[in-house]
């Protein structure tokens, strides 16, 4: 598979990954591999950052369109993720009520439609 899509599978940053590991194709053996004994730089790289937006919006569990009006368009490290976290701006404040309000009106409607008779 493309570098691209190994490390978006992985959760990662791919421009802050190894050379050759941009550089070269990744084969379903060498991606299990990976994921079941992750080498030290991949452990470091999920540790530390930088993040891929994905797992930046996750990490501070809002949407990654909520990192866009946030004006939060590159990647961060864990550090700066936490930093956020600890003295959320107002930006955050809102996109986080936000998030958990859509997700609790996704969780309603599934219930409802778990409920339903066929």
């Amino acid at each position: 598979m493309k570098p691209a899509t190994a490390a978006k599978k992985l959760g990662i940053y791919l421009p802050a990954a190894p050379q050759e590991f941009q550089d070269n194709p990744v084969s379903r053996e060498e991606f299990d591999q990976l994921q079941a004994n992750p080498p030290q730089w991949l452990q470091d790289l999920r540790r530390n950052g930088p993040h891929p937006r994905p797992e930046v919006a996750r990490k501070l569990n809002v949407s990654i369109g909520g990192l866009a009006r946030g004006g939060i368009t590159d990647p961060l490290t864990t550090a700066e993720i936490t930093a956020l976290l600890q003295d959320p701006p107002q930006w955050l404040v809102a996109e986080r009520a936000s998030f958990a309000a859509v997700r609790a009106e996704e969780q309603r409607l599934k219930q409802r439609t778990d409920i339903r008779p066929s």
